[in-house]
């Protein structure tokens, strides 16, 4: 569990729609804490986050091998020019370059499996899951499969990150 008031650079990673609606409700924490967004590029990741630093990761992401490797350089670049605390994603695919190489490069590295998720990881969870220093999932179900998961029941952590 991670200090919600320690100052730390969080590097904020997810993919449009419902993963970044998620990403989005976790103000009350990310608020606090300096700040660097990771997402696709579209008139409602534009507007709103109109007034934060944000990279534009390449998409779509689903089993296109030229983005997964485009994404995987822009990591690098975004990691070593950034120096986050923390990666904290919730998916998807554009996650996992960004979670791996955080993880090799020091940061410490969450991931919050979507509700949509009921008795399986999704595909990116479970590529990174080696990668992880937690996993947060909205289903108990899920913590048959995988203990190591934390059941967090609802998508605001703001009180247990």
């Amino acid at each position: 569990m991670l200090p919600e008031f320690l100052p730390m650079k969080i590097l904020l990673v997810c993919s449009t729609g419902g993963h970044f609606r998620t990403l989005h409700q976790l103000h009350p924490f990310w608020q606090h804490h300096e700040r660097v967004w990771v997402t696709f590029r579209s008139a409602a990741t534009e507007t709103a986050l109109a007034e934060e630093q944000v990279y534009w990761a390449w998409s779509p992401t689903n089993r296109h091998l030229p983005n997964l490797i485009r994404n995987f350089l822009l990591s690098w670049q975004v990691l070593f020019q950034e120096h986050p605390d923390l990666v904290l994603s919730t998916g998807a695919g554009v996650a996992v370059p960004f979670l791996i190489v955080g993880k090799l490069l020091g940061c410490q590295t969450v991931f919050i499996e979507s509700i949509t998720r009921v008795r399986q990881l999704s595909l990116s969870a479970r590529l990174v899951l080696p990668f992880l220093d937690a996993l947060y999932v909205q289903w108990p179900e899920l913590l048959i499969r995988y203990p190591q998961a934390e059941y967090i029941g609802t998508p605001s952590l703001s009180t247990t990150l």
